[in-house]
């Protein structure tokens, strides 16, 4: 029986990667795809549902968004769904999770299981990965302003003494150091160490079926797909944002090149699938991207009921209230915040006691940016918020699929998200 490693390229474009392979910048993806050809995937048609937390769930359950229903990231835990890991375990095959999307750990006896930083369930990995976990939460969360605390940092030097490759130490150097000017370095970082983290653990555990996610392609490409030498369209990014020259998706692929390869070299016999669950193309027009400093904070101030409030990824956070009726209220006051241009604020998802929701405000906040609601102005909103990004990528419902132990037909039509548990299923 092969083993297979199912790689998550959170919304990478292979147009872009194609691109970048001719010029000789990538060899690991030009060679399978030379080798292999890849397909095309198919998602959800509604925009609003082309959210990667929703398409991994479904690539992780091989059902369709209409019927699981998960529309919230961290909601997976809660859905009841069976995953994938769950069915192979069940059939007598060691399994192993680092960093899957809105995944939920159900498993007794998993070689390791490592949540993505945003959802909340069992860990199962050794303590000291435990530890640097908690770490790589902290500042996942907190990336925005560049916000690391002391413990969090000694537990990730600690994580790095103990699972990275020393190979890799210039790499972590030198995106650490740039990480200290710019926030597109802390995601290669971020993703190099998770994909150290995995590979340890791979060698130490030697799983049947496998899966590592890295988010950094998708987050570089929302916030500087414009520098991509890729990308052939009239924007530019002003050079207080990014300087010119800087091409920060080619080095978040250069990194996924070389961690393909490294995982093609873990055994000879090793089956590599990879999938990309959606993609992304170039924005009309750009959008700013804004979060709030101190949720819970600002949200005493617009006059709302709460129990608690937690962050989720960029602009998103999740409300929880007593009930239905005090969620409705609080619901009702983040929709009448508005600015002086009467633009809303927020967008917000109502599940009754809890509200799932963006800071969508998309132009400039600058000095004196006043906000009205129900309850009043609030002044001075810029000194509640911090600036996160220009959006440059939108999400296109169309991914990619590559497979080591089968060629892609050319010119076919996309396969469904949901065929790909199929496909991880039959490999064994």
């Amino acid at each position: 029986m092969r083993r297979l490693l199912f790689l998550e390229l959170n919304e990478v474009n292979f147009e872009f990667v194609e691109h970048y392979a001719r010029a000789g910048s990538l060899p690991t993806f030009a060679r399978l795809m030379r080798s292999q050809g890849y397909a095309r995937t198919s998602s959800e048609t509604v925009y609003e549902h082309i959210e990667p937390w929703i398409q991994w769930f479904t690539v992780h359950t091989g059902q369709p968004y209409a019927k699981h229903g998960v529309f919230r990231l961290g909601d997976g835990p809660q859905a009841g769904a069976r995953q994938i890991w769950e069915e192979l375990s069940q059939r007598g095959l060691k399994v192993g999770a680092f960093s899957p999307m809105n995944a939920g750990n159900a498993l007794s006896d998993a070689a390791f299981f490592v949540p993505d930083p945003w959802t909340k369930t069992r860990v199962a990995a050794p303590a000291s990965m435990r530890a640097a976990y908690d770490a790589i939460c902290q500042a996942v969360g907190d990336n925005a302003e560049g916000r690391i605390t002391a413990g969090s940092a000694f537990q990730l030097m600690i994580g790095l003494l103990r699972y990275s490759s020393i190979s890799n130490w210039p790499s972590y150097l030198t995106n650490g150091l740039q990480g200290l000017f710019r926030r597109w370095p802390r995601a290669v970082f971020l993703d190099r160490f998770l994909a150290d983290c995995f590979l340890h653990l791979w060698k130490r555990t030697q799983p049947d079926f496998s899966t590592l996610f890295l988010n950094g392609a998708a987050h570089i490409q929302h916030h500087y797909l414009f520098n991509s030498a890729a990308y052939r369209g009239p924007h530019r990014n002003p050079s207080w944002y990014l300087p010119a020259g800087m091409d920060p998706v080619l080095e978040i692929y250069r990194l996924y090149d070389r961690i393909l390869a490294e995982c093609l070299a873990l055994d000879p016999s090793l089956r590599i699938m990879m999938a990309t669950g959606l993609h992304q193309d170039p924005v009309d027009e750009p959008v700013f991207y804004w979060r709030l400093r101190d949720h819970a904070a600002f949200l005493r101030s617009l006059g709302c009921e709460f129990e608690r409030v937690e962050a989720r990824m960029s602009r998103d956070f999740l409300v929880v209230c007593k009930d239905k009726s005090i969620g409705k209220r609080t619901e009702q006051l983040l929709l009448s915040a508005r600015a002086v241009n009467n633009e809303p604020l927020f967008e917000v998802d109502n599940r009754g006691d809890s509200l799932f929701v963006t800071l969508s405000y998309p132009h400039e906040i600058d000095s004196g940016f006043e906000v009205y609601s129900e309850n009043g102005k609030i002044a001075d909103f810029e000194r509640q918020v911090v600036f996160v990004a220009i959006k440059n990528g939108r999400h296109n419902g169309i991914g990619y699929f590559l497979d080591t132990g089968a060629r892609a037909a050319p010119g076919a039509e996309p396969i469904p998200l949901t065929d790909l548990w199929r496909r991880m299923v039959s490999a064994f």
